[in-house]
């Protein structure tokens, strides 16, 4: 019999289990029970906002004053009057937008990532270097400088110029490409070089094993770098407001800040449904990836 199976080993156990949680109600507090709080404060203030909203585009009332008391009218008139507006047009060159982005994000990030990852040439370290820096600052910081570029790109290439969801896109790949290339590097880190070498043995070049091996292990990433770019792109405002100029290229976040910008023909009600149904498709593909979110950020921080 060993000494963890004695009884008096067995009779003791019950009796610490008891004396930890008859601990003092102040030595708890203070080791565990605070955090409780932290947490409870920050999912408050996290869940109000939406809770507010959520509450505004069913009031009857356009206004947010009239929202102060939550839910005291339940009205689905400002969902209705949605379709009587330019809302779902805007829904759809968003999600376009947004869906073109993050596939282009996906497919440059990841090729630039791999090379970076596997090939050794002049300028690697200099590029790698380079990418940290430019990703610290936000694309906001060049709209200026956008502009100024497509008013004169579109007097050759008038689908690169102003008001084209092309050129829009465009802006979005080159801003998205530094960031997501680090963070894809790190990942491709983790795959063994061996799978290529194994590979290269059996006669495949380097665009058959990227394509039909690499890419496939490095799903997490793909797809954590495909959701934070539909994010990015879905309700970005600054560079779309900058570059779309007809209402029938507007984006949703554009078109939302147009009927609240006028303080005398604000309505917040129409504004407030709107706001609600464009968090729907992000959070559905949130609750789709999911399961590749936590690998996907985490894979790339340590080197297996």
């Amino acid at each position: 019999m060993t000494a963890s199976t004695l009884p008096e080993n067995r009779a003791a156990r019950p009796v610490a289990a008891a004396s930890r949680r008859r601990q003092p109600a102040g030595r708890w507090f203070a080791e565990t029970g605070w955090r409780h709080v932290v947490g409870v404060v920050f999912v408050v203030y996290a869940v109000f906002p939406i809770v507010y909203v959520l509450s505004a585009s069913l009031s009857e009332g356009g206004t947010l004053t009239g929202s102060n008391q939550l839910f005291d009218t339940i009205d689905g008139g400002n969902y209705a009057a949605l379709s009587g507006t330019a809302f779902w047009s805007w829904f759809v060159n968003s999600v376009q937008v947004a869906v073109v982005t993050s596939i282009g994000t996906v497919l440059m990030g990841a090729a630039a990532a791999y090379a970076l990852s596997r090939f050794r040439f002049q300028g690697r370290r200099a590029g790698l270097t380079t990418l940290l820096i430019v990703q610290m600052f936000p694309q906001m910081l060049a709209f200026v400088a956008i502009f100024l570029l497509l008013i004169s790109l579109g007097e050759v290439v008038p689908a690169l110029g102003l008001n084209s969801k092309v050129a829009l896109v465009c802006v979005y790949l080159g801003g998205a490409l530094g960031v997501n290339t680090f963070l894809m590097y790190g990942f491709f880190n983790t795959i063994p070089r061996e799978l290529d070498e194994a590979a290269k043995i059996d006669g495949a070049t380097h665009a058959q094993t990227y394509w039909t091996i690499i890419l496939r292990l490095v799903t997490p990433i793909l797809a954590v770098v495909a959701l934070l770019s539909i994010i990015a792109t879905f309700g970005e405002f600054v560079i779309a407001r900058v570059l779309l100029q007809s209402e029938s290229n507007w984006t949703l976040a554009v078109g939302l800040y147009s009927w609240v910008s006028s303080l005398l023909e604000a309505n917040w009600g129409l504004f407030a449904a709107g706001a609600v149904i464009s968090t729907i498709p992000i959070l559905a593909l949130f609750l789709f990836l999911q399961k590749y979110i936590v690998g996907g950020l985490t894979a790339g921080s340590v080197k297996g």
